[in-house]
């Protein structure tokens, strides 16, 4: 197989893992009351943060799981997905009024995880 066949099937296997991943991920609206109760559920911002961060988390995963690499790596993750929102969780968590710095958004980061953990594919899966 040449070098853009085997890109090609990894870009493949790729999409149908994250289409999957992405059918199974928790709806916002939950993670959102999970993560904020105080806060109503119209907030756009915080509907924004928590999307983006869970979007980042279910890509990072896909990643690693794409390089064989997924046990042992939640540091690395973690720092990645870290990269990735940190910036813009932090401006749309301001503007929600609630402040943010590194620590809480590794914490969301790491409940977002944690969440995504314990739901389960349905049996066909």
């Amino acid at each position: 197989m040449s070098f853009l066949g085997v890109l090609e099937a990894i870009g493949k296997g790729f999409e149908k893992g994250l289409k999957w991943a992405l059918a199974y991920a928790v709806p916002v609206e939950k993670l959102l009351a999970l993560l904020f109760p105080a806060v109503a559920p119209v907030a756009a911002e915080i509907v924004d943060a928590t999307t983006l961060i869970q979007n980042a988390v279910i890509l990072v995963e896909q990643k690693y799981a794409a390089s064989g690499a997924q046990s042992g790596t939640g540091a690395e993750k973690l720092s990645e997905v870290l990269l990735l929102t940190e910036q813009a969780v932090a401006r749309l968590l301001t503007k929600a009024g609630i402040a943010a710095d590194s620590g809480y958004i590794q914490s969301l980061i790491s409940a977002v995880v944690a969440v995504l953990n314990v739901q389960q594919a349905p049996s066909g899966a």
